[in-house]
């Protein structure tokens, strides 16, 4: 049996071939042979580490909400200001690129929403986790008396995210006329401009 240390590392080494096969069979197509392929392992000696192919997928999309989530809300917390934290959450929310492959998972498995349960609740609980990071550092600009929105704080967390994603998702797609930096500038003069400043 292996060690827990390896155990550990050889999950991780399985999500990150899970990312590499998503990225180039698609989710939807997506299969464990596609897994052990790209892993150099065999179907098999996946089947050691994960039940099947939903539960590799739970612990790749587990590492998204790390990233994305668990990461944006540790930078946010470094931060003094509900501006800059505004600004931070913004900037971290956005895929680093065509080529970030996580974020492209993430995206797949919300095409896939309302197929089963798993695509559902996965969506669900990435979103709500978004709109959390937003809401509360608008309610702590609120709070502090620099932040003036005109709208609820709950609608203006999740119009934010609604931008997040449709940037995230052209940025991922390719889109050569929507960049990291374009659309981070966008989020942040939208943000300006419904009152709640991304600069001190």
């Amino acid at each position: 049996m292996a060690r827990p240390k390896k155990q550990e590392a050889r999950r991780a080494d399985l999500v990150e071939a899970a990312l590499a096969a998503v990225s180039e069979h698609g989710l939807r197509s997506l299969s464990l042979a596609d897994v052990a392929t790209q892993a150099g392992l065999t179907r098999g000696a996946i089947l050691y580490y994960y039940d099947d192919l939903d539960e590799l997928l739970r612990e790749a999309h587990r590492a998204g909400l790390e990233r994305f989530c668990d990461a944006r809300d540790a930078v946010v917390a470094g931060i003094a200001t509900p501006q800059e934290q505004l600004a931070a959450a913004i900037r971290e929310g956005l895929p680093s690129g065509p080529d970030d492959a996580l974020m492209r998972l993430l995206y797949e498995f919300d095409v896939l929403a309302g197929t089963s349960e798993l695509h559902d609740e996965l969506v669900e609980r990435m979103y709500l986790r978004q709109l959390a990071t937003y809401a509360g550092v608008i309610e702590r600009g609120v709070e502090a008396g620099v932040f003036v929105p005109p709208l609820p704080v709950e609608q203006l967390a999740m119009n934010l995210v609604a931008l997040e994603d449709a940037y995230g998702l052209h940025i991922v797609a390719g889109n050569s006329l929507v960049t990291v930096a374009s659309a981070e500038a966008a989020m942040r003069a939208v943000a300006d401009n419904l009152g709640c400043p991304t600069t001190v």
